[in-house]
């Protein structure tokens, strides 16, 4: 029987590849979920223009714009994924386990959500992008799941910044490129090297990373009330 983090891991990615589906139904909805991922990423962009320009918070900040917010096509990197999820529970500690879990289900929910919104957004053109966002928001009544959403960020962050001091587990890390590699994973690979190592340099000042973390908090709260309260 599979370890439990290996089925969760497992359960996401193909909750993920079904999203993915049902977004290739029509051509109206897979152009329609590519518009919600670039306005997303704009938004993101825009909101965190200053951390992103840097030194200290933009290594962090980009992490998270193109793995949560980026309109990139990740099938590759998640198929593979799944496919390793039991070797990934055995080689790993069991916090990087836990971490790994909760970047899995919260990739599904942001792809779940991308939909959905897709879903109500419309197909005028004439219509600005952030209007027909801010429709389809309303239409979908999710201010408790994107509350959620930001929760499981901040809590990943967290988790990351304590993973990336304990001793070790990079020389681990390192030790796996070349397997991965010949395994034909090195997507995966070098998505899981790229989050250790952006952490690892901000959480070598807790107060930094505790500055980083707080601002989104604080920016997206913010952002998401006169989100809800603007005219459309």
């Amino acid at each position: 029987m599979d370890p439990l983090g290996a089925r969760q891991i497992r359960a996401a990615m193909r909750q993920v590849e079904s999203t993915r589906l049902q977004a290739r139904a029509s051509p109206a909805l897979t152009r329609a979920v590519a518009e919600v991922k670039n306005f997303q990423e704009q938004r993101f962009s825009s909101t965190y223009q200053d951390f992103l320009a840097s030194d200290r918070f933009g290594p962090c900040a980009s992490f998270f714009l193109r793995e949560l917010y980026s309109a990139q096509d990740y099938t590759q990197r998640d198929a593979q994924f799944a496919k390793v999820a039991t070797a990934i529970e055995r080689a790993l500690p069991q916090p990087v386990i836990a971490t790994t879990v909760k970047l899995a289900e919260l990739h599904d929910a942001t792809e779940s959500l991308d939909l959905q919104m897709a879903q109500h957004w419309g197909d005028d053109p004439s219509v600005r992008a952030s209007s027909r966002y801010q429709r389809a928001w309303r239409a979908l009544n999710c201010r408790e799941k994107r509350l959620w959403q930001l929760n499981m960020v901040l809590d990943i962050g967290r988790e990351l910044g304590r993973l990336t001091r304990k001793p070790g587990l990079r020389l681990l890390l390192k030790m796996m490129r070349r397997p991965a590699s010949l395994a034909g994973l090195s997507d995966l690979q070098g998505f899981l090297e790229s989050g250790f190592d952006r952490f690892a340099q901000l959480s070598k000042d807790p107060a930094a990373l505790q500055c980083f973390l707080e601002t989104i908090e604080t920016r997206e709260h913010d952002w998401i009330n006169r989100f809800e309260t603007a005219p459309t």
